[in-house]
C-alpha cells in the first residue's frame, strides 16, 4: 500500500499561543491532512526543547516539551484558571524565548490551582513512569544551580547512588519536582487525547528518535554508566559527522557517545525502554542517524570542530536482533544518510528496515547517485526534502545553471512548469511505500521558511511557523487530487 506523508513539526503550527500545540492546532491540522488523504503524519522529536531550542538536544529522551500543552485547553477543563492571560506575541516565527516565559507562568498557575485534586492522578501516572520522577529531579536541581556544567560535584552523584547532599537538596525542592511531574502528566494527557484524535482520523503519527542525547542530561545524569563520561560527568568523547555536503568543518554535536559494551552486558535494557517509550507514542519511528549503529564518529571532547574524529566499528546488528526479539511491534524507518558504508548497507539489510531518498540529494549528476528517481525502491521513504536541507524552491533558486538543467532533464521538466510540483509528483509517483513532503514545499516557499541548517545554533533554526489561511481550501483540493492521481489516498 502507497501513502503519501506531510512533514510538519507541532511547533510550526499556526495558533494563538506563540507556538503550536496539542489542542486546536494540532486538531486542525489532523483534519486537514485526513481530508487531503495524507495518511502519515511526520514531525521532529517532541521531547524539551534544548540548547538553541534544538529538538535534538533534549534535557530527556522520555519526557515530552511543555511548550507544547495547549493552555486553552487547560483552561476549559478548569485546570488553568481563567484569569490565566496565555496569548504570547503573534510573531510570524517562533518565538522560544517568550513562549517559554508565558508558559512556565501559566503553567505553575495550573500547578498551584489544580495540582492538590489531581495528587492522586498525578501520582499514578509517575508510579507507571519510571523516568518520570528522575527527570523532574533533574528539572528541579537545573532551577536551583542553573545548566548541568554549573551543578556542584556533589549534584551530579544521582541520590540512588547513596548521594546525601543531592537527596539533601531534592528534599528542599519537593514542590519543584512534584510541579515537574505535574506538567509531564498534562503533556501526557493531551497527547493522549491527540493522538486518539489522529487514530479516528485514519492518521499514522511518525516520529523521530535522535540517536543521541544531550549532555549534562537527565539520561546521563541517571545513568552515567552508559555514556563515555568522566566521574564528574563530563563528556569524553563526543558525537559529529566529519566534513560533508552541509559543512566543510563537518558537525560537532558535542553529545555523549555510548559505552556499547556496558549496553550490552545489560541486555541494551536503556535503549529498549526508550525505543518502547516512543512506540508508545508513535505508530512509526524514523531512527535518526542510523548510521551509529553500525559505525560511529568519534571526536575528542576539547575538539574546536569535526575535523579530527575517527570513525569506530558498532556491533549493531547484535542491537537490533534484541530489539527485534523484544518490541516486533515497533515499525522503524532507518534515516541511512552521510557515510554510508558496506556495513551501513549490510546492517540495512539485516534489519530489513526500509531507508530514506531525498531528492534534493539526487539530482547533481547520474543514476550513480543513490537518491536519484531511478533508484527509489518500495522498502524506502522518499522525501522532496528534509527538515536538515533547504526548501525545494530555496534549493532551486540557488543551484547554478548548469545544476538548474541538469535537475530539469533528471525530472523531465519541462518549460514553464513548477519545480515544487515537479518534485511532489516524482515523489508521489515514486514506488516508495511512502512518499513525504515538508508542508512548506507544499507552500512553495523559498527558504526564509528553512527548519535548519546543520551545523549551526540559533538564527532561525527550528523557528520556522506557518501562517494562519496556510490550511487553504485549494491547497487541499490540490493535495487530494495529486494523492488520488498516484494512488496514495488508501
Amino acid at each position: 500500500m502507497r501513502q503519501s506523508g506531510m512533514l510538519v513539526h507541532l511547533t510550526s503550527l499556526a495558533g494563538p499561543e506563540g507556538i503550536g500545540t496539542l489542542g486546536a492546532p494540532a486538531r486542525e491540522m489532523a483534519d486537514f491532512l485526513s481530508a487531503a488523504q495524507v495518511r502519515v503524519w511526520q514531525m521532529l522529536p517532541v521531547g524539551p526543547t534544548g540548547y538553541g531550542a534544538s529538538p535534538y538536544q533534549s534535557p530527556s529522551t522520555f519526557a515530552g516539551n511543555p511548550l507544547l500543552i495547549d493552555l486553552a485547553a487547560l483552561r476549559s477543563e478548569g485546570i488553568l484558571p481563567a484569569d490565566a492571560a496565555f496569548e504570547a506575541p503573534a510573531e510570524a516565527r517562533v518565538d522560544f524565548e517568550a513562549v517559554e516565559k508565558v508558559k512556565t507562568a501559566c503553567l505553575n498557575r495550573a500547578f498551584e490551582a489544580s495540582y492538590p485534586a489531581l495528587r492522586t492522578e498525578v501520582g499514578r501516572f509517575a508510579d507507571s513512569h519510571a523516568w518520570v520522577r528522575p527527570y523532574a529531579q533533574y528539572q528541579a536541581l537545573v532551577e536551583r544551580f542553573g545548566p548541568f556544567q554549573a551543578w556542584p560535584v556533589s549534584a551530579r552523584r544521582y541520590p540512588q547512588d547513596h548521594n546525601a547532599d543531592t537527596a539533601r537538596v531534592l528534599a528542599e525542592l519537593k514542590t519543584r519536582v512534584d510541579y515537574h511531574i505535574f506538567v509531564q502528566y498534562l503533556f501526557d494527557r493531551q497527547w493522549t487525547e491527540f493522538k486518539a484524535y489522529c487514530g479516528e482520523k485514519g492518521l499514522t503519527l511518525f516520529g523521530d528518535i535522535p540517536i543521541y542525547v544531550a549532555p549534562g542530561s537527565a539520561d546521563v545524569w541517571q545513568n552515567p554508566q552508559y555514556f563515555q563520561v568522566d566521574r564528574d560527568l563530563n563528556p569524553k568523547r563526543v558525537a559529529g559527522v566529519p566534513p560533508d555536503y552541509f559543512s566543510a568543518d563537518g558537525q560537532l554535536w558535542g553529545n555523549p557517545l555510548y559505552s556499547w559494551l556496558r549496553l550490552w552486558a545489560h541486555g541494551y535494557d536503556w535503549w529498549l525502554d526508550r525505543l518502547r517509550g516512543i512506540g508508545e507514542r508513535f505508530d512509526l519511528i524514523r531512527i535518526d542517524h542510523f548510521i551509529g549503529f553500525a559505525n560511529y564518529y568519534s571526536i575528542p571532547a576539547d575538539a574546536e570542530n569535526a575535523r579530527n574524529g575517527k570513525w569506530v566499528k558498532d556491533a549493531g546488528m547484535l542491537f537490533f536482533n534484541k530489539v527485534r526479539a523484544a518490541l516486533p511491534e515497533l515499525r522503524i524507518v532507518a534515516e541511512d544518510l552521510g557515510e554510508v558504508s558496506p556495513r551501513v548497507k549490510k546492517l540495512l539489510r539485516h534489519t530489513g528496515f526500509p531507508g530514506m531518498k531525498v531528492l534534493v540529494f539526487g539530482l547533481d549528476s547520474d543514476e550513480s547517485n543513490p537518491h536519484h528517481p531511478a533508484n527509489i525502491t518500495e522498502n524506502c521513504v522518499v522525501y522532496t526534502g528534509t527538515h536538515d536541507n533547504d526548501t525545494v524552491l530555496g534549493w532551486y533558486n540557488r543551484i547554478d545553471r548548469e545544476a538548474r538543467l541538469n535537475a530539469q532533464r533528471i525530472l523531465g521538466m519541462k518549460a514553464g512548469e513548477d519545480i515544487c510540483d515537479t518534485m511532489i509528483r516524482t515523489a508521489l509517483r515514486s514506488p516508495a511505500f511512502l512518499a513525504v513532503t515538508p508542508v512548506q514545499d507544499w507552500l512553495c516557499l523559498d527558504n526564509e521558511a528553512r527548519m535548519n541548517y546543520p551545523g549551526t545554533v540559533g538564527g532561525n533554526n527550528w523557528r520556522y511557523r506557518m501562517r494562519p489561511g496556510d490550511l487553504s481550501d485549494t491547497l487541499l483540493k490540490r493535495i487530494r487530487m495529486m494523492n488520488s492521481e498516484y494512488g496514495r489516498n488508501e
